[in-house]
Parts: C-alpha cells; sequence; structure tokens
C-alpha cells in the first residue's frame, strides 16, 4: 500500500493553514485544546476544546493566542467562537485538584475531558504543545499551537475568558489579594498581599512560594493543603465539584491520569497521511 506524501504547513501561511491541510486531507472536524492558568499560583487550572467549522464560516476576525489579545478583544472573540463553533467545551480544576494529583496531570485530564466532551466528534485533535492520550483519533502536539492553529487559538480564548471571570468572582469573595488584576498570577502586589494576608484556600499549596509563605514548605507538595478550610485566613464555602457555563459549554472537574511527556513540533509542522 503506497503512503501518502507528506504534508508540510509553513508556519508564516496563518493561523487556519493547518486546518485547511487537514480538512484536505479528509480530516473535516479538527478540534483545538488549550488551557490557562498553568503559571498561576492561586485560583483554577481550565482546559477547553473547540471545533470550528470549515471554511469562511470558521474564520474569526482577530483571533489570535488569548495572551496576544487585549481584554475586550478577548471577550469579543470569546462570543464569536461560542456563537460559530460547532462545539466547544470548557473544564475547571480547583486549585485543590491541582495540589491533589499534581499540575500536569490536571493539565492532561482536563485536555482530555474537553475534548471527550466536544457534541462533535472530532477527527483531529491539535493540542497545544503537549500530546494527550486516550483519544480513539489522531492528533498532533503542536509546539505555541495556540499562535499555529486557529482551533488552538480558539480553545486558548474560551479557556483564558472563562478563567479571567472566574478570578474576578474570587476577587470580590477574597478581597485583598488583587485577583482582578493579576488573576491570580505571581506579581509584586500579589506576593505582598500573600505575605500580609497568608493564603486562602483558593491557592495552590503545592507552588513553592505559596508553601513557603504558609510554613508547609518542609512538606511533600501534595501534602501541603491544610486538610481543614478553617486552618485559612480567609476560608469560604466549598466551591462545587462541577458547574454549569452560562454560555452552554460543558464545564467539570477531570479526574488525573499518568501524564504523557511532551512532543514539540519544529519551526515547520509536518504532517503524515492517516492514522498515528
Amino acid at each position: 500500500m503506497l503512503t501518502p506524501p507528506r504534508t508540510v504547513v509553513r508556519r508564516e501561511a496563518g493561523l487556519y493553514a493547518l486546518e485547511r491541510a487537514l480538512q484536505r486531507r479528509g480530516f473535516r472536524h479538527v478540534a483545538g485544546a488549550d488551557e490557562a492558568g498553568r503559571g498561576a499560583c492561586a485560583g483554577p487550572l481550565v482546559a477547553a476544546a473547540a471545533v470550528l467549522p470549515e471554511g469562511r464560516r470558521g474564520e474569526i476576525e482577530g483571533l489570535a493566542d488569548s495572551k496576544l489579545l487585549t481584554p475586550a478583544s478577548r471577550e469579543r472573540i470569546y462570543d464569536e467562537v461560542v456563537a460559530r463553533a460547532l462545539a466547544y467545551a470548557v473544564v475547571i480544576i480547583p486549585a485543590e485538584e491541582v495540589d491533589a494529583r499534581g499540575l500536569h496531570v490536571c493539565n492532561l485530564a482536563a485536555m482530555r475531558r474537553a475534548l471527550a466532551s466536544l457534541t462533535t466528534r472530532p477527527e483531529y485533535v491539535l493540542t497545544d504543545g503537549f500530546g494527550v492520550d486516550g483519544l480513539d483519533v489522531p492528533g498532533l502536539a503542536v509546539w505555541k499551537g495556540d499562535r499555529v492553529a486557529a482551533c488552538v487559538a480558539a480553545a486558548s480564548v474560551l479557556a483564558k475568558v472563562t478563567r479571567d471571570r472566574i478570578m474576578v468572582e474570587l476577587d470580590e469573595r477574597y478581597p485583598g489579594y488583587g485577583f482582578a488584576e493579576h488573576k491570580g498570577y505571581i506579581t509584586t502586589e500579589h506576593t505582598a498581599a500573600l505575605r500580609e494576608l497568608g493564603p486562602c484556600r483558593e491557592h495552590r499549596f503545592s507552588y513553592v512560594n505559596v508553601a513557603a509563605i504558609s510554613g508547609r514548605d518542609a512538606a511533600p507538595p501534595r501534602a501541603r493543603r491544610p486538610v481543614a478550610p478553617a486552618e485559612l485566613p480567609l476560608g469560604g464555602p466549598d466551591e462545587p465539584m462541577e458547574r454549569s457555563d452560562a454560555s452552554g459549554g460543558t464545564v467539570g472537574v477531570a479526574l488525573g491520569e499518568q501524564p504523557r511527556p511532551p512532543a514539540p513540533v519544529g519551526e515547520d509542522v509536518v504532517m503524515e497521511g492517516g492514522v498515528r
């Protein structure tokens, strides 16, 4: 049997080139997955997946890596993705789950669950940076995929906007930390607030800076979170393990699974035809 010729997609070909190439090879529904909040020391980890329509119906003006967009642009594009996507899903992993299972395990499991929750079954999956096991369709881990593939960029916007909205809500529940401004990432202001107030239950105690301030840095990472919420300075009501997104996306908590080493792609994305 003849092996299909390789398809080489140049990065300068634009954000939609990779999906178009896959669609020309017969993969009509290409899903992208990405996350937001890996580097934050407070708040949830959020993963999202999206399938955009083929052709011009799937083109969204201004779509790009969410980190390169202004907050106003992200909100506009979020609405466009929700309105145009054939399917999308969002999964939220609370801080205590990240502490209990580990960041990388939660990251892969969340992307896997988001992809599994899509109502339109993908025929090919593109992920940002990390390969995801447990999928029954071919896929490719793309280095800086949110700057290369439109469906990954769409997923990055869904994840980022969802997480930013959550952090604004948490700012009202836990005043003084500045969550609405820095969104839980490590800044000078956030570090100062941590030292003054101590960590709240939305902080990730497995992270070195939070563990050091809480006095739990000598414990193993997954044993640093206090068992009783009452021990925390600004404890509040329990966060529900599952919640509904008002825009209709799938939202929940993923279970941890064994991580897979990342499989970055070089400057050009090279695809071999068929299954992996």
